[in-house]
């Protein structure tokens, strides 16, 4: 597919800057000169590792806690206001990820369009951290857990771009597998570390948050962007950058299919999953629940690391993505009856590990399939911060639909809405067209 005529740079940029495309897709091969690129391979793990121990960490473990020390958990008080906290934030973090990468868009400095939004993101989130740390009423809690996910972010919504940004189409299942490693390690990995600080919950907040500081500096510093300075900027218009994010379904069919499957599957994961330290409390009356957490997280990542491994470069291997994450998100789903049917902690752990095997796939092979259907190389942070509301906004929506079901039908009424939402998500995949 060629591309289009290329967006005036301005005349005499040096050949390390890139020959920005602005007209170029999402299923086009970055311009030359692609540089660097086994090492950002190997850096991105650790990078994605930075951002998402907070998210494996915070959420689903320490948060939750913190909330419950502070309100009790009579009339399952503290449910309810962790619904409503991680609501606020994760809509904040919706609006925070296209807006962010809106920005780094349209930046241009020496250090390249998304490394300083990368750094600024990650130090702030560490102060908001910090603040999570002392907050001593749910009014504070709420105000710095909603920092918390705006700031990271902005860091992740730019740190996103990097892989239509700087990396081949023939590696990009391969670029796709190691960065999921990095993402759901750094998920698994923050909740069985969580899990050491449940009881020193402050000093937990502190360490990810100086973690998350040194890793993704030391990915700016050892995977330089290209410079931006002389890539010619577009007048900003108000109406115009608002309406960047919407993206419309008509033009660009596949784009709104890769966004529609995400979604679903992610709420139905989340709608289950988010809940895991009251499901082991109150389901499966478990009574330190908070003592098998990590066991539980460790036998997800063998699953996880194996197929991602796997399904990233063997999705290169064969030129095809699309039954990759259908399956994937079959098993996901399917895996969620064994719970329903069978009310014993022998069945979450089964389902743990069978939904670790289906999520790292899915992971692996997704992110690849979602860079395919950009529509524009000049909006590919936004367009990615947009796609990855399909991620974030089940976070916003999850808890208060799962706290519904909860509290009308029981815990046992969250695994048949994830078994359908996860079924309908893996069918959204095959309408689109722009890869296989």
């Amino acid at each position: 597919m060629p591309s289009e005529p290329p967006t005036p740079v301005v005349p005499g940029a040096p050949l390390t800057e890139t020959t920005f495309v602005a007209t170029a897709a999402g299923n086009i091969d970055p311009p030359e000169p692609i540089k660097g690129l086994r090492r950002l391979m190997i850096w991105i793990i650790p990078a994605n590792l930075g951002i998402f121990m907070v998210w494996g960490a915070v959420p689903g473990l320490l948060l939750p806690q913190q909330i419950t020390n502070l309100v009790g958990q009579a009339d399952r008080k503290d449910v309810a206001v962790l619904a409503i906290v991680t609501t606020i934030g994760a809509l904040a973090a919706m609006i925070a990820q296209p807006v962010a990468g809106q920005i780094s868009d349209r930046t241009r400095s020496r250090f390249g369009r998304r490394a300083p939004w990368i750094l600024i993101g990650a130090l702030a989130g560490a102060l908001a951290l910090v603040g999570l740390a002392f907050a001593g009423s749910v009014v504070a809690i709420i105000i710095a857990w909603t920092l918390v996910q705006i700031a990271f972010n902005f860091a992740q919504g730019p740190l996103s771009a990097v892989m239509p940004d700087r990396v081949a189409l023939k590696r990009r299942g391969t670029f796709a597998a190691l960065s999921g490693i990095g993402l759901m390690v750094g998920s698994l990995g923050g909740t069985i570390l969580g899990a050491l600080f449940f009881h020193s919950i402050a000093v937990g907040y502190i360490v990810f948050a100086v973690f998350a500081v040194v890793i993704l500096s030391l990915f700016v510093a050892f995977n330089p962007d290209h410079p931006s300075t002389r890539i010619q900027p577009e007048p900003f218009r108000l109406g115009d950058f608002l309406r960047t994010f919407w993206v419309n379904p008509v033009a660009h069919p596949d784009f709104f299919w890769a966004f529609t499957g995400r979604l679903l599957l992610y709420t139905g994961y989340f709608i289950v999953v988010g809940y895991q330290l009251y499901l082991l409390r109150d389901y499966f009356h478990v009574a330190e629940p908070e003592t098998i957490i990590p066991v539980l997280s460790l036998l997800g990542m063998v699953g996880l690391i194996i197929t991602t491994l796997i399904g990233g470069p063997l999705s290169d291997r064969v030129g095809r993505r699309k039954p990759f994450v259908f399956a994937s998100a079959i098993v996901m789903s399917l895996a969620l009856l064994l719970p329903w049917f069978w009310q014993d902690l022998a069945a979450w752990y089964i389902t743990v590990i069978i939904v670790g095997f289906g999520f790292g796939m899915f992971q692996a092979v997704d992110q690849a399939l979602i860079s395919e259907v950009l529509p524009s190389a000049k909006s590919f942070a936004k367009d990615l911060g947009v796609v990855n509301i399909a991620a974030t906004l089940p976070q916003t929506i999850a808890p208060g639909v799962a706290g519904a079901i909860v509290l009308t039908f029981g815990f046992a009424g969250l695994f048949p809405v994830g078994i359908v939402l996860g079924i309908l998500g893996a069918c959204a995949v095959w309408p689109i067209k722009a890869t296989q």
